[in-house]
C-alpha cells in the first residue's frame, strides 16, 4: 500500500530555499527537523536530572558535611550548605518525573519514532506533520513548566514522582505540596496530550503510509516496537489525566475522591470517604504499561542495532514480534503488583503475581534471541553495537530482580527498599538509556550527514557502564537488609550506619558517570558541524532509511518511494556476493542466494527460481 505516494513525488529541495528560520528549525513540520527538536530536548532535561541525582547522592553520602557551593548555587534551600529535607524530596521527585516521562518517553520515542517512522516504512512524512509540530511544543511547553517551579517561593513538586495523596492532594500538607505540585499537574497533562498526539501519527502512519510491498512481516523490528509503544500509549494515558483531574478537584473544589479522616495539627480536615488507594489503581494502570512505553522503543533499536553489526538475520523474528505484543497486551494486566503492601485481596494479589511472572516469559523470549543472534556473528564493535549490548546486559541484570519483586511474599518485605530502586533503575533506567544513546550513535549520520568520534564514543561507554552498575548493583544490599528509599539521611537509624561506605562509593560513581556524559555532549554537538562527512550507508545496512540521500531533502525520497522486495534482515545470505541485500533489492537480482520460503507463495516467483536452479544449481531445487 502506498498512501504517500501520491504526495508529489517530485517534491525536492528547491522549495527549502523559501523557507525561513522559524518554519524549518521551529515551527517545522517535517519529521527529522522534529526528531532532532525532541532528541536535543531531552538531552538537556537528561543532563538537569542527571545534575538533581548528584547533588541528592551527595547529601545521602555526607549527611553532616556542609558544602557551601551547595548554599550559592541553591540559595535558601541549602542554608549552611546542607540540603533542606524537604528540598531532597523535590530533588527526588523532579528527577524521577525528568527522566520516566521527559527523557525516557519523549526523548527516546519523540526522537527515533519520529525519525524513522516515515523513512523505515517509505513514506514522505508523517500523516499529520502540523500534528507532529504540536506534539513536540506541547512537550516543550510541558518541560517549561515543570522546571519553573524551581524558581517559586515554596518550590517544586515534593511528593515522589508518583505523587501519592495526600501529599499531593492537600495543597498545605507540605511547602512542595503548594504551586509546586499544581505545575506538575499543568505539566503532566500537556505532556500526555503531546504523547497522544505523537502515538495518534505514529499509528496512522505506520496503518496507512507504508510504501508498496512493505507489508507488516517486512517491517523492521524497530517499527514493530514504535507501533506497539505508541498503541500501549494510546490506552493507558488517558488514564493518568483522569486521575490528575481528580486529583484536581480534591486540590481546588473541595472533593473527597483520594482523601478522608485527615487531621493536620489541631485541625480536622472536613474531607470523608475517599482513598488514596484509588489514585494508586490510576496511577500504576498507566505506570506500568510506562515501563514497556519506555523500554520497548530501547529493544527495537537494539534489535535493529545486533542484527546489522554481528551480520546475521536477527534471530527468530517472528517470535520477537509476538513477544512484543505479548509484553504490550501483558502489560496492561499488571499494574497491582506495586500495590501488594495495600491490603488488596490475597487471591487478586496472586492474580496480579501470575500475571507479573508470565510476563518474564515474552522478555525472555528477546533476551535469548538477541544472545543467538549475537552468538557466532561477525561482529563490529561499533559505539552503537557496545551500547546495544550494554542495553541487553541491563535488561537481563535488572530483569532478574523483578522475578523477585513480582512475587508477592518477597515484595512485602522488599517494597520502598533500595532493592526496588536498583531493579528500577537497572531493568528501565539503564537498559533504556542504553538504547537510546545506541540509536543516537547508529543514527546520527541519518540524522546529520556526519560521523561521531569513535574514541570519545569508547570512552563514553566503558567509563558509562562500568559506572553505572558501580552506582546501582550495590543498593540491591541495601534493600535486602531494610535500608528505605527516599530518606534524607542514613544516619536515622543505627543499623544503616554500616552503609554510610557504600554510598559514597555509589556517590563517586555517580559523579563520574556524569563527567563521561561531558564526552558525549562534547561528541555529540562537536560532531554535528565539525563530524567527519558520512556515506550514504555507513554500517551497510538493509533498511529503507539509508536508501536516502545525506542531505535534508523535503520528502525524504527525490523522485520516486522504492519498492521493498525483502525482510530487513538479509544479512551474510549464502550465495550472496554481498553480506547484505537491501530491502529494495528485487529476487531477480539475487538468484544465486534466493530461497523458496523468500517468496511467501508467490507461485510466478517460484517458477522462475525453480528453472534458474535448475540450470545453475540443481542443488537447490528440494528446497
Amino acid at each position: 500500500m502506498s498512501t504517500i505516494s501520491t504526495h508529489d513525488t517530485h517534491h525536492d529541495d528547491h522549495g527549502h530555499h523559501h523557507e525561513t528560520f522559524l518554519t524549518k528549525y521551529v515551527f517545522s513540520q517535517d519529521h527529522k527537523m522534529i526528531a532532532k527538536q525532541f532528541l536535543i530536548t531531552g538531552i538537556i532535561m537528561a543532563v538537569i536530572a542527571m545534575i538533581l541525582s548528584i547533588l541528592f547522592r551527595i547529601q545521602l553520602a555526607w549527611p553532616d558535611h556542609n558544602f557551601p557551593l551547595l548554599e550559592q548555587l541553591l540559595g535558601k534551600w541549602a542554608e549552611g550548605g546542607r540540603i533542606r529535607p524537604d528540598f531532597y524530596l523535590a530533588l527526588v521527585t523532579i528527577h524521577g518525573t525528568i527522566m520516566v516521562f521527559f527523557v525516557l518517553t519523549a526523548g527516546l520515542s519523540g526522537t527515533f519514532s519520529n525519525l524513522l517512522i516515515p523513512l523505515q516504512v517509505g513514506a514522505r512524512d508523517m500523516a499529520s506533520p502540523f500534528l507532529n509540530m504540536l506534539s513536540y511544543w506541547f512537550f516543550f511547553a510541558a518541560c517549561v513548566i515543570m522546571m519553573s517551579s524551581f524558581f517559586i517561593q515554596t518550590g517544586p513538586a515534593a511528593a515522589g514522582w508518583t505523587v501519592y495523596p495526600p501529599l499531593s492532594a492537600v495543597p498545605k500538607a507540605i511547602p512542595g505540596s503548594g504551586l509546586g505540585m499544581t505545575l506538575w499537574l499543568i505539566s503532566m497533562i500537556l505532556f500526555v496530550a503531546s504523547s497522544l498526539m505523537g502515538g495518534i501519527n505514529y499509528v496512522s502512519t505506520i496503518l496507512n503510509m507504508r510504501t508498496k510491498g512493505m507489508d507488516f512481516w517486512k517491517m523492521p523490528l524497530t517499527i514493530w516496537a514504535f507501533f506497539l509503544t505508541a498503541v500501549l500509549g494510546i490506552l493507558s494515558f488517558p488514564v493518568l489525566v483522569a486521575g490528575v483531574v481528580l486529583l484536581i478537584f480534591d486540590r481546588s473544589v473541595g472533593t473527597s475522591f483520594y482523601l478522608s479522616d485527615m487531621v493536620f495539627g489541631t485541625q480536622i480536615m472536613p474531607n470523608e470517604g475517599g482513598s488514596p488507594i484509588l489514585w494508586q489503581h490510576l496511577f500504576w494502570f498507566l505506570g506500568h504499561p510506562e515501563v514497556y512505553i519506555v523500554i520497548m522503543p530501547a529493544m527495537g533499536l537494539s534489535s535493529e542495532i545486533i542484527a546489522v553489526n554481528s551480520r546475521k538475520p536477527i534471530f527468530g523474528y517472528h517470535a520477537m514480534v509476538y513477544s512484543l505484543i505479548g509484553i504490550t497486551v501483558l502489560s496492561l494486566i499488571v499494574w497491582g503488583h506495586h500495590m501488594f503492601v495495600t491490603g488488596m485481596n490475597p487471591f487478586l494479589g496472586g492474580v496480579f503475581m501470575i500475571t507479573t511472572l508470565i510476563i518474564a516469559v515474552p522478555s525472555a523470549v528477546k533476551t535469548f534471541n538477541w544472545l543467538a543472534t549475537l552468538w557466532k556473528g561477525n561482529i563490529r564493535f561499533t559505539p552503537g553495537m557496545l551500547f546495544a549490548i550494554g542495553m541487553v546486559s541491563f535488561f537481563i541484570s535488572g530483569g532478574l530482580t523483578g522475578i523477585w519483586l513480582g512475587n508477592a511474599t518477597l515484595d512485602i518485605n522488599l517494597h520502598d527498599t533500595y532493592f526496588v530502586v536498583a531493579h528500577f533503575h537497572l531493568v528501565m533506567g539503564s537498559a533504556a538509556i542504553f538504547g537510546m544513546l545506541a540509536g543516537v550513535y547508529h543514527w546520527f549520520p541519518k540524522m546529520f550527514g556526519r560521523l561521531m568520534d569513535s574514541k570519545l564514543a569508547y570512552l563514553h561507554f566503558w567509563v558509562t557502564f562500568v559506572c553505572t552498575y558501580l552506582v546501582f548493583f550495590p543498593l540491591h544490599f541495601l534493600g535486602l537488609d531494610g535500608v528505605p528509599r527516599r530518606y534524607y539521611a542514613f544516619t536515622e537509624f543505627e543499623f544503616m550506619h554500616k552503609w554510610m561506605t557504600v554510598n559514597k562509593l555509589v556517590t563517586w560513581s555517580a559523579i563520574v558517570a556524569g563527567l563521561a556524559q561531558v564526552a558525549f555532549l562534547f561528541n555529540f554537538f562537536y560532531s554535528i558541524f565539525r563530524g567527519k562527512r558520512a556515506p550514504q550507508n555507513p554500517w551497510e545496512s538493509n533498511t529503507l532509511e539509508w536508501t536516502t540521500p545525506v542531505e535534508r531533502i523535503h520528502g525524504n525520497w527525490p523522485g520516486e518511494i522504492p519498492t521493498v522486495h525483502r525482510w530487513p534482515y538479509d544479512y551474510s545470505k549464502p550465495g550472496s556476493e554481498s553480506d547484505f541485500i537491501p530491502q529494495t533489492v528485487p529476487f531477480s537480482e539475487t538468484m544465486s542466494s534466493n530461497l523458496f520460503h523468500d517468496f511467501e507463495g508467490n507461485t510466478e516467483a517460484e517458477q522462475i527460481q525453480r528453472e534458474w536452479n535448475a540450470k545453475n544449481d540443481p542443488s537447490k531445487n528440494n528446497e
